[in-house]
């Protein structure tokens, strides 16, 4: 057996063939600094549909990203054939850090987050006065879930010929959230969607809202060229919708330099990935009065500076409500 001293010559050691004939594996890999950038309109089982210039790109995720996955309004780098003919199929090797995020949970006891979208600046929240009833608490979750995420909320009321708007916007008053109601008939001749315009220009706008409430209804108005299926149909015993929209879609609102992103209707919003602790930076003026509160405060419990903060005139009473009742969706199911 033949042994190397300390002074072994290269000509010496052997090096052992590559039977394959390919190059041996490496650890570094490409920085892809030519990669085009692109946004992600929707995805469909692993194949997703980005937007690279002015036109659309299919795409799959590279390997090397790992388990980190891409969504709906990701902004991505890609590489590979940016044609856009049909049976093409181009690569992310990147994705852009997120400006925000909507996250989602199955329900509060899942610790696996799903992030619905991504860099959007404003969340609709859908919801129907009546056929479905509305209900508050899954709005509760939805905003927490906004302000968690950094996107700002719009409240969509639809279907104000069947019941009044007054009774939910006096719940949410104190929380100065800008607000659209509409009814059936408006909603069905287009006009809501000129109201709802009006919020949405220059900005990503997703849109969420529970089955059957007339959110596909109204995204079809915003955008007409781009039909999605819908249903007006609520189960009579349930009070439930059908759901029509199967996945999240990015569409372009004419006219107004901004984007819809249309998601899949809502049964439950789950919120275990949420941390109580930041929800009260979406209360600037409720913030200040927290420097007093003892470690690790739920802000609502005997001990909370809060309560003298509010009763000392620094804000209003009603804010303080709001912001309890919004901590405490996590304890409480949708449907309660």
């Amino acid at each position: 057996m033949r042994r190397y001293g300390k002074h072994t010559d290269e000509d010496d050691v052997r090096v052992r063939p590559n039977r394959k004939g390919n190059r041996p594996r490496t650890s570094i890999r490409p920085k892809h600094e030519d990669a085009a950038e692109g946004m992600v309109l929707t995805v469909d089982r692993g194949r997703l549909t980005c937007l690279v210039d002015d036109r659309t790109v299919m795409a799959m995720k590279a390997r090397e990203l790992g388990r980190k996955a891409a969504v709906v309004g990701d902004r991505v780098g890609l590489v590979g054939d940016l044609s856009g003919r049909k049976d093409t199929l181009a690569r992310i090797v990147r994705i852009e850090e997120r400006a925000s995020v909507l996250r989602r949970t199955a329900d509060d006891d899942d610790p696996y987050e799903r992030v619905v979208v991504a860099n959007a600046d404003q969340l609709a929240i859908v919801t129907a006065l009546a056929d479905p009833e509305p209900r508050p608490r899954l709005i509760d979750r939805c905003l927490v879930a906004a302000y968690d995420g950094g996107l700002e909320p719009l409240l969509v009321l639809t279907k104000s010929d069947l019941a009044p708007a007054s009774t939910l916007l006096d719940l949410y008053g104190a929380l100065d959230i800008p607000y659209v109601v509409t009814s059936r008939d408006e909603l069905y001749a287009g006009e809501a969607a000129n109201v709802v315009r009006e919020h949405l220009g220059g900005r990503i706008t997703a849109f969420v809202g529970h089955s059957g409430v007339g959110k596909t209804t109204l995204v079809n108005a915003l955008v007409p060229e781009e039909k999605r299926r819908t249903t007006g149909h609520v189960n009579a015993v349930t009070g439930r919708g059908r759901h029509t929209t199967t996945s999240a879609l990015a569409l372009p609102l004419a006219g107004a330099g901004g984007w819809v992103i249309d998601t899949p209707g809502v049964r439950s919003f789950g919120l275990h990935h949420v941390d109580p602790s930041r929800v009260i930076h979406a209360f600037p003026d409720l913030e200040p009065g927290t420097e007093n509160c003892p470690r690790a405060c739920s802000h609502d419990e005997p001990d909370c500076a809060l309560d003298a903060w509010v009763g000392e005139g620094h804000a209003d009473p009603a804010r303080l409500y709001s912001l309890r009742r919004l901590l405490a969706t996590r304890e409480r199911r949708e449907g309660d």
